[in-house]
């Protein structure tokens, strides 16, 4: 949890507790390329002079942005899929779950590839093509959701009241699931990380100038083993977020699920 409170304080921050925000997007002057970590230059500077701790920091930014808005749009669509297949059942279900899983057979990083390179790069479509990877997760895990509480008595209560379907899944099954959909959205969190930073790192995500991580390692590796800190930093930023993450998924699931915590 701290990571993470970390990783979102420096999101909404960064650009003002970077020493030289200028410096993220912009070529500075009469600053040497590929200073090594100094006193001044904490991580260096890269091959036209720019601050890598300031763009790390201000690519923290981006990188939140990335991971808040694809999971909003995965979450929406998969928790309306999944509500939907899970409470009606029969063909509805049969055709939603087909779907699903025809997305679930491509591997997230190759559909997200191809998706990516249909559309171009740009971070709106790097949100695109990561969200069309990601909901099928929460379709699944809200129709299985669905399909346990539409069973339950306070649903049959609700029928015998003749409650409409829309009232029953919004005021009835769609509470009942906000709680496992937190504990999932904290795990694919650091997911969806490795996957925009993937992008990124393949020229399909952010462009140049855009201080994102993925593309940061991408242009740093050209000059590596000789000036291995432009590299090195973003990647370090990536791993720490992503085992955040993980941490807290793991950490959430534990609590939350007493038989896991038992065993």
């Amino acid at each position: 949890m701290a990571i993470t409170a970390v990783f979102l304080i420096l999101g909404a921050f960064g650009n003002i507790v970077a020493p030289f925000p200028d410096d993220a997007t912009s070529v500075p002057e009469g600053v040497a390329a590929f200073l090594p970590p100094s006193g001044e230059h904490y991580f260096g500077t890269d091959r036209v002079g720019r601050d890598i701790f300031s763009r790390v920091l201000v690519g923290t930014r981006i990188s939140l942005y990335l991971i808040v808005i694809t999971l909003v749009v995965a979450v929406s669509i998969g928790t309306l899929a999944g509500l939907i297949a899970g409470y009606f059942g029969g063909v509805v279900d049969e055709s939603i779950m087909r779907l699903t899983d025809a997305f679930l057979a491509i591997p997230p990083l190759v559909l997200a590839m191809l998706v990516a390179t249909t559309l171009g790069g740009g971070l709106l479509n790097t949100i695109l093509a990561v969200a069309v990877t990601w909901w099928p997760t929460y379709a699944r895990l809200v129709r299985g959701e669905a399909i346990r509480l539409r069973e339950m008595a306070f649903v049959e209560a609700a029928h015998a009241l003749a409650a409409r379907p829309r009232r029953i899944v919004a005021r009835h099954l769609l509470p009942n699931i906000v709680l496992p959909l937190i504990v999932q959205i904290s795990v694919d969190s650091g997911r969806v990380l490795l996957v925009t930073a993937a992008l990124g790192f393949l020229g399909l995500g952010a462009r140049s100038p855009q201080p994102e991580w993925g593309l940061m390692i991408a242009v740093g590796r050209e000059f590596l083993p000789f000036f291995w800190w432009e590299s090195l930093f973003p990647g370090a930023a990536i791993f720490l977020v992503v085992i955040g993450f993980n941490l807290l998924g793991d950490g959430l699931r534990s609590i939350f699920d007493p038989r896991r915590s038992l065993s």
